[in-house]
């Protein structure tokens, strides 16, 4: 049988991702999310500015202008996109 996705797997995996999101929303400072917060919010300003000014950009040129890694530009991007703020 050759090889694919184990349903099951995936599952398990998605329950244990809840369970550790909501295990450290319980010990995350509440003054801690708003910063944090606030500063995904200027990050998606400065993405939506970078790409009114310059055009479409690619998650690799993205990456290198704002210092993200490659999956974090590639996620902003994904996200701005399903928003349609881009």
């Amino acid at each position: 049988m050759g090889e694919g996705v184990d349903p099951t797997q995936m599952c398990q995996t998605l329950v244990d991702k809840v369970a550790q999101s909501r295990q450290l929303m319980a010990i995350t400072d509440p003054d801690l999310l708003v910063l944090f917060e606030d500063w995904f919010e200027e990050l998606e300003d400065e993405i939506t500015a970078l790409n009114s000014t310059y055009g479409p950009l690619s998650a690799d040129e993205l990456a290198k202008r704002v210092g993200l890694s490659l999956r974090g530009a590639t996620f902003l991007l994904s996200k701005l996109d399903r928003e349609k703020k881009l």
